[in-house]
């Protein structure tokens, strides 16, 4: 993707796999929103090849629309509607779309309540706190029962309990709806929950793709071990995490305690990836 003589995007190549959850991180401006605009079909690329769901984002039509969900950060609504009326309205649109190939939207009551919206079904949106109104933006991203759905930033303004919930309904979606999901975010702890594969994109290149644990194996390569025995506390660091802990047990069997293997957390390895990126010590798909 180009502005001018400025390429955002160049040489971003990734694939993702049907009941995948796939998340995109990146600092401000790497390039996340325009990659996922792009794969909406509501940007057009400057060159480069983009197939979803077997089709051309440039050139899907209606059906091809209805086989996606988008859950954007914000979006303008209509204050003086009810939840339970939207969410109705908006599902009847996938009606027409529904063949043996596209799946039938959700039933509105089921879908309320899939988001933790029952008690707030016959409320006017305008009335709805923020965390309520993130709840709706999911339920209208997700009305068509989409095969691919993307989550920008999905749970800003959740509070704990709230954040909960959504993961638990993610799961829900890639486990028994086969929905695949391609996830933006800044809360690298929500992204190691949720994700089956990180993408890390810095100056719109991605310079990491895998998941959270083998992105943690590349960068610092070994794991620390922390036990004790009788009293007396040990640290080891090696590269055979569980090898070395079946020796421990081998040798001093249930003496061992307080047993604890550490390695770099996401947040430690996206920092390492971004700064190794921007040093240009890193090189694409890596």
């Amino acid at each position: 993707m180009r502005y001018g003589t400025n390429d955002v995007l160049h040489g971003v190549d990734f694939k993702a796999y049907r009941g995948e959850v796939l998340c995109l991180l990146g600092p401000n401006g790497a390039g996340k929103t325009t990659t996922i605009e792009i794969l909406e079909g509501f940007r057009m690329r400057s060159a480069g090849e983009v197939e979803v769901l077997g089709t051309d984002p440039a050139r899907g039509g209606e059906d091809w629309r209805a086989r996606l969900g988008v859950v954007l950060q914000s979006w303008r609504d209509h204050g003086k509607w009810r939840v339970r009326e939207l969410l109705a309205h908006l599902g009847e649109y996938y009606a027409p779309y529904s063949t043996a190939t596209i799946r039938r939207p959700w039933d509105t009551r089921e879908l309320i309540d899939a988001v933790g919206l029952t008690p707030h079904a016959d409320k006017k949106i305008r009335q709805l706190s923020g965390g309520q109104r993130r709840r709706l933006d999911v339920a209208i991203g997700i009305v068509g029962r989409p095969e691919l759905l993307f989550l920008d930033e999905p749970t800003a303004g959740f509070d704990p309990e709230a954040r909960r919930e959504f993961h638990d309904l993610v799961h829900r979606l890639t486990d028994d709806e086969d929905t695949t999901i391609l996830l933006t975010t800044h809360d690298l702890d929500e992204a190691e929950k949720l994700a089956d594969r990180i993408l890390i994109l810095n100056g719109g290149r991605i310079v990491a793709d895998g998941s959270a644990d083998e992105l943690s194996r590349r960068i610092s390569g070994e794991a620390e071990v922390r036990w004790s025995v009788d009293g007396q506390y040990f640290v080891h660091s090696t590269t055979e995490a569980t090898k070395y802990v079946f020796e421990l047990f081998k040798q001093h069997g249930e003496a061992v305690a307080d047993l604890e293997v550490r390695r770099a957390s996401l947040e430690d390895t996206y920092m390492t990836l971004v700064h190794r990126a921007e040093a240009g010590l890193v090189e694409a798909g890596v």
